[in-house]
């Protein structure tokens, strides 16, 4: 107290001396006396009311308190009072058990009693349900079977609060009532026929289908209740609970499961089209009920059976087990795109699951694949193990079709601009095709594999297509006299390396949408160069005829029978033209090579004849006269590969000019000449490599 009272005289002082720090402020001492003694009066009153307040708290506490303990002592004693009472009662108790067993004898003797009408006329009853049963009148029949087990399970509950230890009396009471659980059962087997026809029954009249309804949904009550009282006393009837609901679904599950299996209606044996009619009878039927459990169904069933959410999800498991079943079946590669097709696209498009009328309690984003992704990847790897089998087994037939063709005696077709081809490409384009478009049905994925192996197989069966054109043209070189059509096949052989050609570019455009794709395509092989190798060895096969009939008269150049008028170079000219009109129909892009390739072959030969030295020139006017037939014959040359070759837009004339400029060589006169024209001529032309000297010109001796 010394302290604080130190504190407070301090803390005073202080505020004295803050408030007289002028001299003009002692005037105003006594106002802040009078101030000071207002506010001291203030807190002086506050502390009298708080304290008055905490008294008065107090006083009501101790209030309570005493007259808690007066109550205390009062239930003590009235405690004490009602043991001292319940102990002189016991004995009472004890008294009264004959009166309590007389109660329970009389509670029976009343149930008894009240149910005495029943219990004769019990085997009435029992009639009168069959009958109903058998009438279709099931309401009814349910009600009177209600009547039925309600009394005897009445007379069994009573028999078991008398005495559960009791069989025999439970026994023969079941047994008088025994009929009963007969009719149950019958009835239970009218409804169960009712829900397995329920979408039809619910067109025809659904009133039956709700009696079906209510009759299980008072069973379902009677087993609630049955079930609670069973806690409380332990007691069940005989055949409770019946749980007709949980049956009534189970029965429309197996219904779903039978309806789907029993739309197969063919075997591949009597039908090859037997999955795809399976399919589509699957889908008319699955969309047709649940377009009527949507639309009817619903309204037959209370809003908590949830009916059409049930039959959804039994139709979906339904679907799920047959696809299961049918997709471990040995399953061939065009039923398995049946298959695929139906499960990834079919289900969940419009023309199913996505129907408008199912909208919007279907939502397909939650409905489960009904084929697992694991047993599709086995599906897909059979189906392209199968079907790389089928392509090269059709590779191969086709290929042995077309080479059946060549041996005809008969030309081959020509296509729209006249062009000799055969029937080889669109065959195996066709084939192609058609596989491609299939597997776009089933995947983006698949079809890009597809078209992976068709551009594998095709190389292959070029390679194949290259082997056996080869071998057509060995056999034919040696018997030119077979076959008849040679020069037409091979021809048109040679056409389909370019068709191939368009072929493959136009299936990578169509069937290759994104750059992703577009790498697929570039990592397969090139097939250009087997095409481009195939019509190079065709082209030349062909030539290769030319200049076999040509042989005899390419040998009489620069010969004394040349030199003394002989006119090969001029069958030599009408031999070219004759085979170059039956080579008009070959495509532009390889007559163009063919031209070029026969003109430098002509001129080549032409120089490989002055090479040799087939002929002496004895004097300088036989030069001459050689030299100037040379000339000649260079010009009709010419004129025959610029007839060839108009419409190409080829520069033709410099093999010829080869020709003219070794002629004009033959035609010095002058020796010191020679040797500067001859390197003048093989600087120009270096590929004739056999002109080593002068003299391969002038054999003899120059004047």
């Amino acid at each position: 107290m010394k302290e604080t009272d130190r504190e407070a005289v301090a803390t005073a002082v202080q505020r004295v001396a803050g408030m007289l720090q002028r001299p003009d402020q002692l005037d105003k001492v006594e106002q802040y006396r009078r101030r000071e003694a207002r506010k001291k009066a203030s807190v002086e009153a506050r502390l009298k009311a708080a304290i008055q307040s905490q008294l008065d708290g107090v006083r009501t506490g101790l209030s309570q308190l005493h007259n808690a303990l007066n109550d205390v002592k009062d239930i003590q004693q009235s405690l004490a009072d009602v043991s001292k009472d319940w102990r002189q009662s016991i004995n009472t108790i004890e008294s009264l058990k004959d009166v309590k067993d007389a109660v329970v004898q009389h509670s029976q003797l009343a149930a008894a009693v009240e149910n005495l009408k029943n219990i004769f006329s019990v085997p009435e009853i029992v009639r009168e349900t069959q009958d109903l049963i058998e009438q279709g009148a099931l309401l009814q029949a349910h009600r009177k079977l209600m009547d039925l087990e309600c009394s005897r399970d009445g007379l069994m509950y009573e028999q078991y609060r008398m005495d559960s230890g009791n069989t025999r009396d439970m026994t023969l009471i079941h047994g008088y009532f025994g009929s009963t659980q007969g009719l149950s059962d019958e009835l239970a087997k009218q409804l169960w026929m009712v829900l397995q026809r329920s979408l039809v029954t619910v067109r025809r009249d659904p009133t039956l289908l709700v009696s079906v309804v209510r009759i299980i949904e008072r069973e379902e009550k009677i087993d609630r209740r049955i079930l609670d009282r069973k806690k409380q006393t332990g007691f069940v009837p005989p055949g409770r609970p019946k749980n007709w609901k949980e049956k009534m679904f189970a029965i429309l599950e197996r219904t779903v499961t039978t309806r789907i299996e029993g739309t197969q209606a063919d075997t591949r044996e009597s039908d090859k089209m037997w999955l795809v009619r399976h399919l589509e009878i699957i889908r008319k039927y699955v969309l047709d009920d649940l377009i009527v459990a949507k639309n009817l169904m619903v309204q037959c069933f209370p809003p908590h059976y949830e009916i059409f959410k049930n039959l959804l999800s039994m139709y979906h498991q339904a679907l799920s087990t047959r696809m299961q079943e049918l997709a471990s079946e040995d399953l061939e590669a065009n039923e398995i795109v049946s298959l695929l097709t139906w499960v990834l696209n079919t289900y969940t498009s419009t023309e199913m699951m996505r129907n408008v009328e199912l909208a919007p309690e279907v939502d397909v984003g939650t409905l489960e694949p009904l084929l697992s992704s694991h047993v599709v990847s086995e599906l897909l790897d059979t189906y392209m193990s199968t079907l790389t089998s089928n392509i090269i087994a059709w590779l191969r037939k086709a290929l042995e079709t077309d080479k059946k063709d060549w041996v005809k005696e008969t030309e081959p077709e020509a296509d729209q601009d006249g062009y000799y081809q055969t029937t080889l490409p669109a065959i195996v384009f066709q084939m192609f095709e058609q596989n491609l478009q299939v597997a776009a049905q089933i995947s983006e994925d698949l079809k890009t594999k597809v078209l992976v192996l068709c551009l594998q197989q095709m190389n292959s069966f070029l390679s194949r297509y290259k082997d056996e054109a080869q071998l057509y043209k060995e056999e034919h070189l040696r018997n030119r006299q077979h076959p008849q059509c040679y020069v037409q096949y091979m021809i048109a052989i040679i056409n389909n390396c370019q068709t191939f050609k368009e072929s493959i570019v136009s299936l990578k455009r169509k069937y290759l949408k994104n750059d992703v794709e577009e790498g697929v395509s570039l990592s397969q092989p090139n097939m250009d160069g087997i095409l481009d190798t195939i019509a190079k060895e065709g082209c030349s096969g062909l030539l290769e005829e030319v200049f076999l009939d040509l042989e005899q008269h390419l040998n009489e150049l620069m010969t004394k029978k040349w030199l003394l008028g002989s006119n090969a170079v001029d069958i030599i000219c009408v031999t070219v033209e004759d085979y170059f009109n039956d080579f008009a129909k070959i495509k532009k892009l390889y007559k163009k090579r063919m031209t070029a390739e026969a003109h430098r072959r002509v001129v080549v030969e032409y120089l490989r004849a002055v090479m040799q030295k087939r002929i002496s020139f004895r004097s300088p006017e036989e030069r001459k006269e050689g030299a100037e037939k040379m000339v000649r014959e260079a010009e009709q040359l010419r004129f025959l590969f610029r007839k060839l070759a108009s419409g190409f837009g080829e520069d033709v004339d410099g093999y010829c000019d080869t020709i003219v400029a070794v002629a004009e060589v033959i035609k010095l006169t002058d020796p010191s000449l020679l040797y500067l024209e001859v390197s003048t001529l093989v600087s120009k032309y270096p590929d004739i490599r056999e002109m080593k000297t002068p003299c391969a010109l002038f054999p003899v001796k120059v004047s």
